[in-house]
């Protein structure tokens, strides 16, 4: 087979591989990851600009939602030698109330630096107090001691915070998510990323904390906590999350989103603290065993990168999983240096634990009156969703620029989909037809396989080239080209060429693939996803190969369905013709059963494509009755663009006159 790169030299790795890669290599929270190499401070920072993107699109909040009132209730002070604690509950979310405790220093002088401290899967949550594996009071004791606000708060289900269960995959109650709820970004771990947040925010809302000097610290589930928050909250100045940073375990159950680590793991999400200053504390005993000769100068590249190489530091301690006291100290003394100009090592002193009853903002009291069931908070959650949406819609050409940009940031982060450039693409010739050829194509470095056909007219015009998309593939175009009264074969008698392929898992690209990998969609995009990626792909391969000034786009089937959310994302000069194949657009189920990619709901659906979709001429049929046409109507006024839609479904004929009108036919 004869290789090229699309406007670009061939280089050793720019090929089509035998098999496909999204079907052979599956990841999920126990794959060896390895860390992408950048070879520019830009490209990295271009990198974790997206994944900052990524991250909070798969946790519900791009954008951020609103910051309501916390309402905090800061009460049940007690004061010790030193520091002073006291119970704190917050309405992170109208409804939604989480608990913690506030250690702060006493009988001295503040402003003092504040930290942040989610607590981790320990059976007690934030008041787990073992002697030899971790103690949280014992930390926070210390801190306050040390000269830090502390704010120490729960994960959902523990403790106070205990509206709804955890959820975690042992047996027990659900917790807040499932299929769904993934269509809305709404889960676990989006609720406690918030929660952190919301965190922050009532930390530096305290007169005696100083806002610039914010820290945040945790072990285990709390360290996944710590560096999420850390990569999308600039706030955070200082972290040290304790081991959990690791490229052989990704974490569970709260720790996990669908898209959350799509072409991303957890040491690519530490690093996004730099170039602030980053503690990695790891474990001999357990998945960050390897830190100090893998995860470690991983993230040490990209500091040296930002010229900030002396802001990470590593150190490995013989012991099992922990935050024992050991650890703590190089917490500790990392802060104290960071934060209050510490120039030694840091001890722990001796600490008492005060009684449960004493700790507990909710003991002997009932939630307040407003708070929401998981139930009520998820209808909440859509419908804050769906007055997000309708904010999108563009009534005016004033209004169309930003909505485009919003809804295709929107749909680019559900769908995790991007039209490669032209030197991106890689292409095999195959098979030599009578008036065409076969090709493979894909993208440099990529893995991925789309097998295609490339068929020429015998005598060429002016026509736009013509991306053919079949549930059939490239075995329906072939034969439609044959067929005297195909739309193919019109296509190539007036003048114009096509391009058809095997899009992912249809056609002869059917392959094989684990679909039944526990969080399956935390790691891997959905096949209908991958489907949008090839046609994105395919599209250009075919403007580059034509240098036509437009090309036409259309879909078939259920193809058209995928062509339209393609075409969204495929920039100007594409013309769409799109069989909507009656699906019912305002219906959860019917993504779940036809199209299913997590977050498409939360990102605006059909309604966030229709604005993406005007940008040229567009043509949709066979839409059903629930069909946003006024979005699409509205979008192509605006934008001054033919737009077509009708309830029935469109032969050949009225499609190749929509493709080569008779004012346009040679």
């Amino acid at each position: 087979m004869t290789l090229c790169v699309l406007a670009g030299a061939a280089v050793a790795a720019a090929q089509v591989p035998t098999a496909d890669v999204r079907n052979t290599n599956i990841p999920d929270m126990n794959t060896h990851f390895q860390m992408p190499s950048f070879a520019s401070r830009e490209a990295w920072l271009e990198k974790a600009a997206f994944l900052r993107k990524q991250i909070l699109a798969s946790a519900g909040l791009l954008p951020l939602p609103e910051k309501t009132p916390l309402h905090p209730q800061v009460f049940g002070r007690i004061e010790r030698p030193g520091y002073t604690v006291e119970k704190v509950l917050l309405e992170t979310y109208p409804g939604f109330y989480l608990g913690g405790n506030l250690y702060r220093p006493r009988d001295r002088q503040g402003p003092f630096p504040g930290i942040i401290t989610p607590h981790g899967h320990w059976a007690y949550g934030r008041l787990e107090n073992n002697a030899t594996q971790v103690s949280i009071p014992a930390r926070c004791i210390n801190l306050a001691r040390q000269g830090f606000v502390v704010f120490s708060y729960d994960m959902v289900g523990y403790n106070d915070t205990n509206q709804f269960p955890h959820g975690d995959e042992a047996a027990g109650p659900k917790g807040l998510g499932g299929p769904r709820e993934d269509l809305w970004s709404i889960n676990t771990m989006g609720l406690q990323l918030w929660n952190s947040i919301r965190a922050i925010d009532f930390l530096t809302s305290l007169p005696d904390v100083d806002a610039s000097r914010i820290a945040a610290t945790g072990a285990s589930g709390g360290a996944t906590q710590t560096f999420l928050v850390s990569a999308v909250d600039d706030r955070v100045a200082v972290a040290a999350p304790v081991n959990m940073v690791s490229a052989i375990m990704q974490g569970n159950g709260c720790e996990e989103a669908p898209n959350l680590r799509v072409d991303a793991f957890n040491v690519m999400f530490a690093a996004m603290m730099a170039p602030r200053p980053l503690l990695m504390v790891a474990a001999t005993g357990d998945w960050t065993r390897n830190t100090p000769r893998e995860e470690f100068p991983a993230v040490q590249s990209i500091y040296r990168l930002l010229g900030a190489e002396q802001n990470v530091e590593s150190t490995q301690l013989n012991y099992p999983h922990n935050y024992n006291k050991d650890s703590r100290e190089l917490v500790y003394t990392f802060f104290g240096a960071r934060l209050l100009g510490g120039k030694g090592p840091v001890t722990e002193k001796r600490y008492r634990v005060e009684q449960l009853q004493d700790l507990l903002a909710l003991f002997g009291r009932s939630h307040p009156d407003n708070a929401r069931t998981m139930e009520a908070f998820t209808a909440d959650r859509i419908a804050e969703a769906q007055r997000g949406i309708e904010q999108l819609r563009p009534r005016s050409t004033a209004e169309l620029s930003k909505a485009r940009a919003d809804c295709a940031e929107r749909l680019t982060f559900s769908l995790l989909c991007v039209k490669p450039s032209p030197g991106q693409v890689v292409s095999e010739k195959g098979e030599t037809l009578p008036n065409g050829e076969r090709l493979l194509l894909g993208r440099s470095g990529k893995g991925d396989r789309i097998p295609a056909v490339w068929l020429v007219p015998t005598k060429s015009s002016r026509q736009p080239p013509t991306l053919v998309v079949h549930p059939e593939g490239v075995a329906w175009v072939l034969s439609s080209a044959q067929n005297s009264a195909g739309l193919v074969r019109g296509i190539l008698d007036r003048g114009g060429a096509v391009l058809g392929i095997d899009a992912f898992q249809t056609g002869s690209a059917k392959a094989p693939r684990d679909r039944n990998k526990r969080a399956f969609t935390v790691f891997n995009r959905t096949d209908d996803a991958n489907r949008v990626q090839d046609i994105l792909t395919a599209l250009t391969y075919l403007q580059n190969r034509s240098h036509a000034p437009a090309s036409n786009l259309v879909g078939l089937e259920t193809g058209g369905v995928w062509t339209y959310f393609a075409r969204a994302l495929a920039g100007p000069s594409v013309n769409l013709a799109a069989d909507m194949a009656q699906f019912r657009t305002d219906t959860d189920q019917e993504y779940l059963d036809r199209f299913f990619v997590p977050g498409l709901r939360k990102a605006g659906d059909f309604r966030a494509a229709a604005v993406l979709d005007s940008q040229d001429k567009l043509l949709l049929y066979n839409v059903a009755p629930e069909f946003p046409s006024e979005w699409v109507k509205e979008s192509a006024q605006s934008a001054g663009t033919l737009a077509r839609i009708h309830s029935m479904e469109a032969g050949a004929s009225e499609l190749l006159d929509w493709l080569a009108p008779a004012s346009s036919r040679r």
